[in-house]
């Protein structure tokens, strides 16, 4: 069963930057799509995560307009670890971030989730 840990969330002023990490374990993270996800203050549950960030097994990224320009989505292979980096955050940017992989491992398809981390923009 995959595993996701994330880490890296915290309280930042605005126009700050933050870089989180998702470590994976489990499955084969190299052959699965990553991606980073969030529920803002107020979020419906009843409604989908809103999608920050992607990245393909074979690293095409991709961000909603909205955010691309300040969000960065990378990943390390060898070390099973996906990554976003946020810069010029701003108070609407505060959020409980979620790492999720989707991806095959031989008939079946699998999407894990971590339990988030929390990103907290204020001064």
């Amino acid at each position: 069963q995959g595993q996701l840990v994330e880490s890296g969330g915290g309280l930042v002023e605005p126009g700050g930057s933050l870089r989180l990490s998702c470590a994976a374990s489990g499955f084969p993270f190299s052959a699965f799509a990553m991606n980073w996800y969030r529920e803002r203050p107020g979020h419906d549950p009843k409604k989908e995560r809103e999608l920050v960030a992607s990245i393909t097994s074979e690293g095409t990224t991709n961000y909603p307009g909205s955010l691309k320009g300040r969000y960065t989505i990378s990943r390390d292979n060898i070390k099973a670890t996906v990554f976003l980096q946020m810069s010029n955050l701003e108070p609407e940017d505060t959020a409980l971030y979620f790492c999720n992989a989707k991806g095959w491992s031989g008939q079946s398809f699998y999407s894990f989730w971590g339990q988030g981390t929390q990103v907290t923009v204020s001064s």
